[in-house]
C-alpha cells in the first residue's frame, strides 16, 4: 500500500498488546469511494473542516487562510485572507430568526490572537477583535444566549457585534482547550486535567450586566483532557491523555461512569508506574469521541472503541486500527464507523453484532470498567480473552481510502456529496461514491443529448 511506502512500515508496538493490523485487499467491494477529487488552496498543514450547508464547506489551518469549497464540483469559492499566522479554532455562526440577513457566518480565531467573523456569502470580513491576551484555543456559540464564547488564557462572551460582555480572571496559562454547552447557560471547560463548569448570568431588570461565574472544579482526571463532547441531553463524556474515559451527568455533574485503559495493568503498580508500561504514552490517549444512540465511540491511541451507554462497558474494539493515532472518528447512518489517523490513512469499518460468549468475571482488559472509583489494584490476571469474550460487537473493515501522503487532520460526511478529509500534505480529498457519479454523469449526459434532440435521432 502506499503508506508503506511514505511512511517506511508500522511501528513497533507496546509492550504487551500484539494486535495484528487489520488488512483489506484491493477488491473493497463494499467501499463506495471509488472517485476522487484533489483540492489545493493551502500550503500548509490543513487542520479544520467545517461544514457550511448541504454543498459547501470551509477549511483552514496553519498558513491563516480560510478557503470555501463546492463539495460537489470540489470548486473553490472563496479565500478569506485575514490571519497573520495559523488557525486556532473554527466554528459556524448561524443566523438568528429575526435577523434580516441569513447570511453563513464563520467564526475563525488564530495564534496571532485575533477573531474574525466572516461572511461565507461573500468572502467579506464582518468583524475583528484583536484585544486578547492569549491565542484562542476554542470557540463555542451558545444560540439560546444570542452569545459566543472564547477559550483561551480566560473565557470570554461576547455578542453578535463582538462587544465584550464579559469574562473570566486569567484560569492557567494551559489555558482552555475544549468548551461544551450543558444546561442552566453553563459550560463545561477542559483546562489541563481539570473539568471547569462555568454559569453565565444574563442582565434582568435588576442588573444590566452580564456575569460569568466559576460553579465548580472537578478533579476527577489524573492527566490532562483531551477531548470534551455531549452525548445527549443527560450527559457528556471526556477523554485523558492517559486513556480515561469519564461520563458526566450534564445538571449535577456526578461521575456516571469511569473506564480506565493500560497494555497490562499490575496489581502492585501505582497510577504514574502503569502509564510507564505503555512504550509510547500516545497508545492511550483518548483523541477523539462520536456518538451515537447509545453509544460512544472512543479513538484511543491506534484503536477504535465502542462504549454502550446502558450496559456501561465496551461491546465493540479494534485495538490496532491504523498504524498511527487515530484523530479523528463519526459514526454514519448505516452501522459504518470512519476513522482517519496519522498513518495518512482513512478507514471504513462496519459495526457488526456477533454471538455473545460468557465470561466467568467483569472484563479486566483495556479500557476496564471500574464503576465510580479510582483503577482497582485487585485486578485478576487472564484479562485479555474475557475483554474479548464480553465484546457483543466487532468492527469489520470494510474499506481503506489511501490518498494523503501525511498525518489525516479530520474529516466531514456529506450525505450527497461524499466523504471530504484534510492533511498535513496541504491538501483536501473528496472522496465520491463512483455508482453515484457515474449515474449523474449518465444522467447528464441524456439530459444534453435530449436538449439538442439528438436522443430523438438516434431512435
Amino acid at each position: 500500500m502506499l503508506r508503506w511506502l511514505i511512511g517506511g512500515g508500522r511501528e513497533p508496538q507496546g509492550l504487551a498488546e500484539k494486535s495484528p493490523l487489520q488488512t483489506i485487499g484491493e477488491e473493497q467491494s463494499r467501499n463506495p469511494y471509488t472517485e476522487l477529487l484533489v483540492l489545493k488552496a493551502h500550503h500548509d498543514i490543513v487542520r479544520f473542516l467545517v461544514q457550511l450547508d448541504g454543498y459547501r464547506f470551509a477549511s483552514a489551518g496553519d498558513d491563516g487562510i480560510v478557503v470555501v469549497w463546492n463539495a460537489q464540483t470540489g470548486e473553490k469559492l472563496l479565500e478569506l485572507n485575514g490571519h497573520t499566522q495559523k488557525i486556532t479554532a473554527i466554528i459556524t455562526f448561524p443566523s438568528l430568526e429575526s435577523c434580516e440577513e441569513k447570511n453563513q457566518l464563520i467564526l475563525t480565531a488564530s495564534a496571532d490572537r485575533t477573531v474574525i467573523v466572516w461572511d461565507c456569502d461573500t468572502g467579506r470580513q464582518v468583524q475583528r477583535v484583536s484585544c486578547f491576551q492569549s491565542t484562542v484555543k476554542c470557540l463555542t456559540v451558545l444560540q439560546s444566549l444570542e452569545v459566543w464564547l472564547s477559550g483561551g488564557n480566560d473565557l470570554g462572551v461576547w455578542n453578535r457585534k463582538l462587544d465584550l460582555l464579559c469574562k473570566t480572571s486569567h484560569i492557567s496559562d494551559t489555558g482552555i482547550s475544549a468548551l461544551v454547552e450543558i444546561p442552566n447557560n453553563s459550560v463545561a471547560a477542559a483546562v489541563g486535567k481539570e473539568l471547569i463548569i462555568f454559569r453565565l448570568v444574563a442582565p434582568t431588570e435588576g442588573s444590566l450586566e452580564w456575569n460569568i461565574t466559576e460553579v465548580k472544579r472537578l478533579l476527577d482526571h489524573q492527566d490532562n483532557i483531551l477531548s470534551l463532547i455531549n452525548i445527549n441531553d443527560v450527559s457528556f463524556v471526556t477523554g485523558s491523555h492517559v486513556g480515561e474515559l469519564i461520563i458526566w451527568d450534564v445538571l449535577d455533574w456526578t461521575v456516571q461512569a469511569y473506564e480506565r485503559n493500560f497494555w497490562d495493568p499490575s496489581p502492585q503498580l501505582d497510577v504514574q508506574q502503569e502509564i510507564k508500561l505503555c512504550q509510547k504514552p500516545n497508545d492511550v490517549s483518548i483523541h477523539h469521541f462520536s456518538c451515537a444512540e447509545e453509544n460512544v465511540f472512543a479513538a484511543v491511541g491506534r484503536g477504535l472503541y465502542v462504549y454502550n451507554l446502558q450496559m456501561k462497558r465496551v461491546i465493540a474494539c479494534q485495538k490496532t486500527a491504523h498504524d498511527s493515532n487515530v484523530l479523528h472518528i463519526a459514526k454514519l447512518p448505516n452501522r459504518q464507523l470512519i476513522s482517519c489517523s496519522e498513518d495518512g490513512s482513512v478507514r471504513i469499518w462496519e459495526l457488526r453484532e456477533k454471538q455473545q460468549l460468557v465470561a466467568e468475571p467483569v472484563p479486566t482488559g483495556f479500557f476496564n470498567m471500574w464503576g465510580f472509583g479510582k483503577v482497582n489494584k485487585q485486578a485478576s490476571q487472564p484479562v485479555k480473552k474475557e475483554q474479548e469474550n464480553a465484546t457483543s460487537c466487532s468492527l469489520e473493515l470494510i474499506g481503506d481510502l489511501i490518498g494523503h501522503s501525511s498525518s489525516v487532520e479530520m474529516f466531514l460526511y456529506f450525505e450527497d456529496h461524499g466523504l471530504v478529509s484534510c492533511s498535513a500534505d496541504h491538501l483536501i480529498i473528496v472522496w465520491k461514491n463512483g455508482e453515484r457519479e457515474s449515474g449523474l454523469r449518465s444522467l447528464k449526459l441524456f439530459q444534453k443529448l435530449e436538449e439538442n434532440g439528438d436522443l430523438y435521432r438516434a431512435a
